[in-house]
């Protein structure tokens, strides 16, 4: 079932449209990889889906998957279930509150307000169920080193902006599950990232022996309690 569609602003579908609805298989990898091990099963609902590549990342783990975004792509999987959403909005019309597990990839970082952001993930999901969170590092060597000369992250320069307008710290996403009444299971980063100045990547060894300093994304694991 697709739930009807909601007007869109014009300027917010051209932001979301900015990421092409796609992200890293890294970052696909590491979200399944987080639910088979906290055993998150049952129904997935995808906030920020794009084009819904992570479905077939994770099919294996779930019993069904519903998208919701500001924007329904073309790729979009016509058998999955899908809600348009302004995500900045407190309200997400024909968004179903029954989620085992909740996903949001690479998504909080395009939001006014990730601590509102948070709440409502939480909202969505079932007592006990899984939330989980990624978003660029601005830990990373390469993103420490771009603050230093261009008083900016590395992944919130001009080009970024305005699809990319919150920057947060691993603290600042333990800080958003908590004030969610989230329990923080884990922070974990995805052990892949960008050399400074080169378009080439650490090796995989060097970036899961440093992880925090050497990866791209960084990942927050939260449950909601039970009762």
């Amino acid at each position: 079932m697709t739930a009807p569609a909601v007007a869109i602003p014009l300027d917010l579908e051209t932001r979301a449209r900015q990421s092409l609805g796609v992200s890293h298989a890294v970052i696909y990898t590491m979200v399944a990889d987080a639910i088979e091990r906290h055993r998150g099963r049952g129904r997935l609902l995808d906030v920020g889906c794009g084009r819904g590549d992570l479905r077939p990342v994770v099919e294996r783990l779930v019993t069904s998957y519903q998208g919701v975004d500001a924007v329904r792509y073309e790729a979009w999987p016509v058998e999955c279930e899908f809600g348009h959403a302004d995500l900045d909005c407190d309200e997400w019309p024909g968004v179903r509150g029954d989620a085992d597990v909740v996903v949001a990839i690479e998504t909080i970082e395009h939001l006014e307000n990730p601590w509102a952001f948070l709440r409502q993930l939480s909202s969505l999901a079932v007592p006990g169920g899984l939330v989980i969170v990624t978003t660029p590092n601005q830990l990373s060597l390469i993103s420490l080193l771009t603050l230093a000369i261009r008083c900016r992250y590395s992944a919130f320069q001009d080009a970024h902006y305005p699809a990319h307008r919150t920057a947060l710290l691993e603290s600042d996403l333990v800080r958003c599950a908590l004030a969610a009444r989230l329990d923080v299971v884990e922070i974990r980063y995805s052990a892949w990232g960008r050399l400074p100045l080169v378009p080439w990547h650490y090796p995989r060894w060097a970036a899961a022996a440093w992880p925090r300093r050497l990866s791209d994304n960084v990942m927050l694991v939260a449950r909601k309690p039970r009762g």
